[in-house]
């Protein structure tokens, strides 16, 4: 042991026994998937549900539960008979004729003694004619099955300025449902994605180059054999092979398929899988290391132009311009390296030599990234962007009715995802109808015809829609429990992707059917 690698007695006692604290113990398996910073980010929120029905709770439950900062339940209607029978959060008959929100907040902070609710009981309709600024002091807004007349001025209001709230507009009618997301944009660093990031070992830096010569296969005790990391390995096997081959990698299939065999014939014992692992490997050296297309591809946004640079605030497009320099700079033109390896055959200091030497060639590529800098960015935002680069996303949304605008567009849903088109048709026809004939209850005819207005008249529904206008006159203002439960889950996990930027977002109209049990996007 090193004298950088030595730890004093007490040291190495009290990391031993240091316990997590009592937030780290309450959020243990979500910090698994968010980390800190996605925590902060949902201790910081502010979230806003207008209604305090049964699927606005079951959203609600589960945002209250992982430790969202604030909620308020804006909701001016009293407990009926329905809302006892159907909300997990009103205390049944004892809550009839009392605020709903009220009512609700109560229940619901007793699950997270942490987040803070709040009732509001002024109607929406009034707000939005007095101080629909008031919205704006929220993270993100929440809408559930609200009339089309204050719905579409919500939407307009919170569309109208790009630093305005998201909006999620819920909707659903026994047991169909659908939800979307209103947004201008949406920037994702940690997006999570399954495509591990390059280890660049058909460009190797210098240090793991010389690493991969400096092994002596032939002369190395056979257990040493079998536990050098496939990396290593496929790095020296494929210097030697540019050596005979002009400088080039394998090109054709018949030399690829040599490369394959020249790395298993270096095993000394036939079960050395760290060779077996580097043959299935192999690709990496003969696929070149460069920018992602989808990466390169946002370099040429227009939001990372030097012109837009000077008038947004936005630490992502000016993290992104200077990937792009530093990209085009670079001598391999590839994006910062990353200190993250997979899992491979190795032995402990092979893998942690390994380690070592990729990450301490990432921090030297990390202040390289950052001598291209030329606005201020935190420290931590800046280590999570080169650690991510691999995997960077530029959301851009869509105003909620948009979809209904563009006529080609619907009829290509409707050839291609006739059930998920149907049923967001029927939806919406419901409450087109409740605008024309409030308290009226719908007719199939009447949605159908509301339907057919939407579309065109040219276009053919298909057959489906009769089942999803089936569902509906059926049961067109029910919310049902298990519905409720459903869709709360879905919502409130976008929403939480929404608030910490984490992971992708659903964008367009996810549709359910839980008669038949399938969801679907349209209108992305």
């Amino acid at each position: 042991m090193t004298s950088q690698d030595s730890q004093d007695i007490e040291t190495a006692t009290t990391a031993i026994q240091s316990q997590p604290d009592n937030k780290t113990r309450r959020y243990d398996r979500q910090l698994r998937l968010w980390a800190a910073t996605g925590q902060s980010a949902l201790e910081s929120a502010r979230v806003l549900v207008l209604s305090g029905g049964a699927t606005s709770t079951s959203i609600l439950k589960n945002l209250v539960l992982p430790g969202i900062g604030h909620f308020t339940i804006l909701d001016n209607a009293a407990v009926s008979h329905a809302d006892a029978g159907n909300n997990f959060f009103l205390e049944g008959l004892e809550s009839i004729g009392k605020k709903r929100a009220s009512e609700a907040v109560r229940l619901l902070c007793e699950l997270n003694d942490s987040v803070e609710g709040y009732a509001d009981t002024r109607k929406l309709s009034t707000l939005l004619d007095t101080s629909p600024e008031w919205l704006t002091s929220f993270t993100i807004v929440i809408a559930h099955n609200l009339d089309n007349v204050p719905l579409q001025k919500l939407s307009s209001f919170l569309w109208s300025d790009p630093s305005y709230p998201p909006l999620v507009v819920v909707r659903s009618a026994g047991f169909l449902g659908e939800f979307f997301i209103q947004f201008h944009e949406h920037p994702i660093i940690e997006s999570h994605s399954e495509t591990a990031p390059s280890l660049r070992i058909d460009k190797p830096f210098p240090a793991l180059r010389e690493f991969a010569l400096s092994l002596d296969f032939a002369s190395m005790d056979p257990t040493d054999h079998g536990h050098i990391p496939y990396v290593a390995i496929l790095v020296r096997v494929l210097e030697d092979w540019k050596k005979s081959h002009d400088g080039n990698p394998p090109k054709t299939y018949a030399e690829r398929q040599e490369f394959k065999k020249s790395i298993l014939a270096m095993k000394v014992k036939s079960d050395e899988e760290n060779f077996d692992e580097a043959e299935t490997q192999a690709y990496r050296c003969w696929t070149e290391t460069k920018v992602p297309p989808e990466i390169a591809a946002l370099f040429e946004d227009p939001a990372v132009s030097p012109e837009a640079l000077s008038q947004t605030p936005s630490p992502f497009f000016h993290l992104l311009a200077t990937l792009k320099e530093f990209t085009d700079q670079s001598e391999t033109h590839t994006l910062p390296l990353t200190s993250t390896l997979p899992d491979m055959k190795s032995d402990t200091s092979n893998y942690i030599h390994l380690q070592r030497l990729y990450k301490a060639r990432a921090e030297e590529e990390k202040q390289a990234f950052k001598s291209h800098m030329r606005a201020h960015v935190d420290d931590a935002m800046v280590d999570s962007f080169v650690k991510n680069a691999h995997a960077l996303q530029l959301l851009r949304g869509k105003q909620w009715g948009a979809f209904h605008q563009d006529k080609p567009a619907l009829a290509v849903a409707l050839a291609s995802n006739p059930k998920e088109t149907c049923t967001h048709l029927a939806l919406s026809a419901l409450f087109s109808l409740n605008e024309a004939n409030p308290g009226v209850p719908p007719t199939a005819e009447g949605l159908r015809q509301r339907i057919q207005g939407t579309v065109g008249e040219g276009v053919e529904l298909p057959e489906g829609v009769d089942d999803a206008i089936g569902e509906i006159v059926r049961a067109p203002s029910a919310e049902l429990p298990n519905t409720a439960a459903f869709l709360g889950g879905m919502v409130a996990q976008e929403v939480i992707k929404m608030i910490t930027k984490q992971y992708v977002p659903v964008k367009g109209y996810c549709v359910i059917d839980l008669i038949e049990t399938w969801t679907g996007v349209i209108g992305a």
